[in-house]
């Protein structure tokens, strides 16, 4: 039987430090990337793919903010925002993948799923909005559209003005993961919860609806991995491989760790919210629902049987 493999995509997967985010940077970026999945490709695997969308849905959001300023054309949600990118970047992987088979002479269907993730509109982020999103604004700028819209802003820390900010609840459940199963386990290379996917919430008629806010895609990624019964599981970073006391005298590069050494590593403050929390949080989530191992490392790596930090039971 073949291995199913779930594989997030980091941001430096489209775009990179000090880069402006053009179409050419991106698709660069992504085609090395996918070819990064060669040892996946070549033995056989049935693989599903999850990816970041920050810089890509800011940007968005700002050519939202300048056509509503310039021409009055109405600004959209970020519900709406998501979907937009994850079809965007699902293309754009599509076309890396496509470089990659028509190299190597391979042949596999890829297909796009924008999705939408269920999160509790009683999740107690919706309380205490923290994630940033869009553009900066002057502090007058913030107040009046807060007036206006309801939204929060707040002070970004390093003074480049207010920010509009939004809850990051946690994903409760995938709509069509029963698809994403079936399609992987027929072959077919399957791309979905793009930047954790679009945030839903039931609605008193059992009908979803769109809310502000953003899921996180380490965390969506896990949970599609869980319940397609993934054997393998891997995040993609900018790092080769996890590490505490990182950037210091005494920095070192974890190799292989049970999850209650990551846990304990949490706990000690070892990894920041916004880069390396994430990452591990959702490889434990993975190792304790599933009993595999989750492997965080950087795309270049793949091919290395030892590559990365392996989070163990």
């Amino acid at each position: 039987m073949k291995k199913l493999a779930v594989i997030a995509f980091g941001g430096n997967a489209l775009l990179r430090g000090g880069q402006k985010g053009t179409y050419k940077e991106q698709m660069e970026n992504v085609t090395e990337t996918c070819h990064a999945l060669l040892p996946f490709l070549k033995n056989d695997y049935n693989l599903v793919i999850g990816h970041g969308n920050g810089p890509q849905v800011g940007n968005v959001m700002l050519q939202h903010e300048a056509g509503h300023h310039q021409f009055g054309v109405p600004g959209m949600p970020i519900d709406f925002c998501v979907a937009e990118t994850q079809g965007l970047i699902g293309f754009m992987i599509e076309m890396g993948l496509g470089k990659t088979f028509a190299k190597e002479g391979l042949k596999r269907n890829v297909v796009t799923l924008v999705t939408q993730v269920v999160v509790d509109k009683n999740d107690p982020m919706f309380q205490n909005p923290t994630k940033p999103v869009g553009p900066y604004y002057s502090k007058e700028e913030a107040e009046k559209y807060a007036q206006e819209t309801g939204a929060v802003y707040k002070e970004d820390p390093k003074g480049r003005g207010w920010r509009k900010v939004v809850a990051s609840p946690k994903p409760i459940a995938i709509q069509n993961v029963d698809l994403v199963k079936q399609l992987a386990e027929q072959g077919h290379i399957v791309i979905t919860v793009g930047g954790g996917g679009i945030p839903v919430i039931e609605k008193a008629d059992g009908s979803l609806g769109g809310v502000e806010a953003v899921i996180d895609k380490d965390l969506a990624s896990a949970m599609t991995a869980i319940n397609i019964g993934a054997d393998e599981f891997y995040i993609l970073t900018d790092v080769p491989k996890v590490y505490i006391n990182f950037r210091k005298d005494n920095e070192q590069a974890l190799d292989t760790i049970t999850v209650a050494e990551a846990k304990k590593h949490m706990a000690d403050g070892q990894f920041t919210e916004g880069s390396m929390a994430p990452k591990v949080r959702a490889a434990i989530l993975f190792v304790e629902a599933t009993g595999h191992e989750a492997i965080i490392t950087e795309a270049t790596r793949l091919g290395d049987p030892t590559c990365g930090t392996r989070i163990v039971p």
